[in-house]
């Protein structure tokens, strides 16, 4: 395949690139950067491709490539690290402020409901909800780690029903 005819078929799957993106975003702006940064790679690594391959799969790879490597460095680019003597600070920035009235009130609201649970209920989802592990939690309370999964999902479920008025 030529280059003129290869860049022809890879124009021609540019509608069929659009319509793959919705799997990894529903951003438009950013489902057509991603056919563009797709395409360009194709173009780019042309001499990569080769003739029994299946074009359509090797672009959807690209993108699929692409998509998972852009996520992962906006992920790194969104963690900050902490080089203080005493580690003052948490290695990861913490985007929430409770300084307005309004989340302050739905932040104590969200906890009033959190603490209405049985015991039984909010002892597990206190414990996960600090850092324990599931199995921690298992010996802590001396219950099969299955018991705490159960606990924690029924208590998550109360927590939703209580605060659908939101």
């Amino acid at each position: 395949m030529t280059a003129i005819e290869f860049t022809h078929e890879i124009a021609g799957m540019r509608s069929t690139l659009q319509n793959f993106t919705s799997r990894f975003t529903n951003d438009r702006d950013e489902s057509l950067d991603l056919v563009q940064d797709t395409i360009l790679k194709a173009l780019t690594y042309r001499d990569k491709f080769r003739e029994d391959t299946n074009l359509k799969g090797w672009l959807f790879t690209i993108m699929r490539n692409t998509f998972i490597n852009n996520y992962r460095k906006n992920k790194r680019a969104r963690t900050s690290n902490d080089n203080t003597k005493d580690l003052y600070f948490l290695n990861v920035e913490e985007p929430h402020t409770f300084n307005r009235p309004q989340e302050s009130m739905e932040f104590k609201e969200i906890w009033r409901n959190v603490n209405n649970l049985r015991d039984e209920l909010l002892t597990p989802f206190k414990m996960h909800t600090t850092g324990y592990k599931y199995h921690e939690i298992a010996e802590h309370l001396n219950i099969p780690i299955g018991t705490v999964k159960n606990r924690i999902f029924h208590a998550r479920k109360e927590i939703q029903k209580s605060l659908q008025g939101y």
